[in-house]
């Protein structure tokens, strides 16, 4: 069983709502988005990122007969409902914004238009989806917007939040910039460069660290990097020098040379010495465990001779910002539009679009928030990519989305650009949004009135 387009890859909740909709005839047109309410600490914008895997998701939903026998086996259901299950398919329209889209809070980035029992059916795995490739690709876009020029690669398997996440995050790094990632099935699964060099473990399994270079590189010549703080950091770069030209003479290149720990900017300083005395000035220094934020501004505002950095546990867990405040919330119901009131949770009603302006330097200037039959200046960033249930067109490929991110992030205003966490992007809630806002709430207040 494909687990990622499994039906009861959901909440309970959903199922009991179905039925209970199912048997009162709550069947007509229901709208829901898919929005972040507010922006964690640290983080000044986001990156819309899984609208592939969100699609794929809807597009093959069914329940197969194992997971209709299964239900029957629970006794939750009736059987009405479970025999309405076994036709189910998901028959709706979806708009959304591009992947690798920057956006900011309330802004949805991805609206459902279906009959109401489809539209709650799908909430849980959207968000799921959504959620987490939204959040890497929003940490993953912060790393490469503070080394620009540097090669970053997703390490972060081993310590994801299970095999779904692991491979996820390296989609959704690659999307906002990094060079690649560690993880084979990324690579398989979406032609995402594949990086790799040693572990520890290598070396040590030889008698000396010398005779474990030498069989790695015997064994792996093409683009070789060599891992040397094993044991004594600067006493093995002098053993890659020593080695080099004896290499050399069997045709194998010393591509670069991987840091691990210690002292990374003043360690990567005197590996760069030795290398460059040795002459290997063409052998890049690449640097490993525990980076985040702080290490790659310390290395780069300390001019660090760091080519590359292999970045794990704080970008495939965002462990600084776990998760986002997002929602998936209706916004309309058979025609009339809905909201959310409670306090610190309320919603915005209705379709809604995004209108975003730009400067004379092509720099992103602001956004308007608003009904989507409203007439803004802007590009809209919303589009349709679903109909009836099936994609519109071909997905674009993966590079695509990179370049289309690439191009976003290049957009952001400089205080953005330089993770400034004071900077501040201008959302405009548009007229007919407030006013269509104040015309729900008097009709709810109305209705509250009558049922007293």
């Amino acid at each position: 069983m494909d687990l990622s387009r499994s039906p009861l890859l959901t909440d309970l909740y959903q199922l009991n709502m179905i039925q209970a909709y199912l048997e009162h005839g709550k069947t007509e047109t229901a709208v829901f988005e898919f929005f972040v309410r507010k922006l964690p600490r640290g983080r000044e914008f986001l990156v819309a990122a899984g609208l592939e895997q969100a699609l794929d998701f809807l597009e093959n939903l069914r329940f197969p007969q194992e997971d209709i026998d299964w239900l029957r086996r629970t006794g939750r259901f009736s059987e009405n409902f479970i025999s309405r299950l076994e036709d189910f398919r998901f028959t709706g329209d979806v708009y959304a914004m591009p992947e690798g889209t920057v956006f900011f809070p309330n802004e949805p980035i991805l609206r459902v238009v279906a009959p109401l029992p489809e539209a709650q059916l799908v909430e849980s795995r959207l968000i799921n989806i959504l959620h987490f490739q939204t959040l890497i690709a929003s940490k993953a876009a912060r790393h490469v917007l503070l080394v620009p020029g540097k090669q970053l690669v997703d390490f972060g398997l081993r310590r994801a939040h299970g095999a779904e996440a692991g491979v996820m995050a390296a989609r959704a790094s690659y999307i906002a910039g990094y060079a690649g990632t560690a993880t084979m099935s990324a690579g398989e699964l979406f032609g995402i460069p594949i990086f790799g060099t040693m572990a520890h473990s290598f070396i040590q399994a030889f008698d000396d660290e010398i005779s474990a270079f030498e069989a790695f590189a015997e064994s792996r010549p093409e683009g070789l990097v060599l891992l040397i703080d094993t044991y004594d950091t600067e006493a093995a770069a002098k053993k890659v020098v020593a080695l080099a030209p004896k290499l050399a003479a069997r045709g194998i290149r010393i591509h670069g040379v991987r840091l691990d720990s210690g002292d990374l900017v003043a360690l990567s300083k005197s590996v760069r010495q030795i290398l460059d005395e040795g002459g290997l000035q063409d052998v890049t220094i690449f640097a490993s465990g525990g980076i985040d934020e702080a290490e790659l501004k310390e290395f780069r505002d300390t001019k660090a001779p760091i080519d590359g950095f292999g970045i794990g546990t704080s970008l495939t867990t965002s462990y600084d910002v776990p998760a986002l405040d997002c929602a998936y919330k209706l916004q309309e119901y058979a025609g009339v539009a809905r909201r959310k009131r409670s306090a610190g949770k309320a919603t915005w009603p209705g379709r809604k679009q995004v209108w975003r302006s730009y400067d004379t330097n092509g720099r992103m200037a602001g956004d308007v928030l608003s009904l989507e039959t409203d007439n803004q200046p802007g590009e809209r960033l919303i589009h349709q990519v679903m109909k009836g249930g099936r994609r519109m067109g071909p997905s674009p490929s993966l590079d695509e989305v990179r370049n289309h991110a690439a191009k976003n992030l290049a957009q952001l205003p400089e205080p953005f650009r330089q993770l400034d966490p004071n900077a501040d992007y201008p959302v405009e809630i548009g007229a007919t949004l407030l006013q269509l806002t104040k015309e729900v709430d008097r009709h709810l207040a109305q209705l509250e009135e009558a049922a007293k």
